[in-house]
């Protein structure tokens, strides 16, 4: 079963990936480098693969979806971070 949740983590990475390699090729407003491939790829399977250690080591479901929920709530802010730099606009950056 563990082995199977990893898969559906690493093939459910592989597509979120192919989401903006796709539409790089329709249109030229996403234009994503390799290091942003590898950056998101490192993110979400991260996020992925820490939110299915919560599931293995947290008993009471209530406290899984609360610890998954965080790491969700993370991965959100990080990848907004990475995208539009919301903290550096928030705190009179550049």
């Amino acid at each position: 079963m563990q082995k199977k949740r990893l898969t559906i983590i690493v093939l459910v990475t592989a597509f979120v990936l192919l989401i903006p390699f796709v539409a790089m090729q329709i249109t030229d407003e996403v234009n994503w480098t390799l290091f942003d491939f590898i950056l998101a790829g490192i993110l979400l399977l991260g996020a992925g693969i820490m939110c299915e250690i919560a599931i293995r080591k947290i008993r009471n479901i209530r406290y899984r979806i609360v610890a998954c929920a965080v790491l969700l709530l993370f991965l959100i802010v990080i990848w907004a971070e990475l995208a539009v730099g919301i903290f550096g606009t928030c705190l009179g950056g550049q």
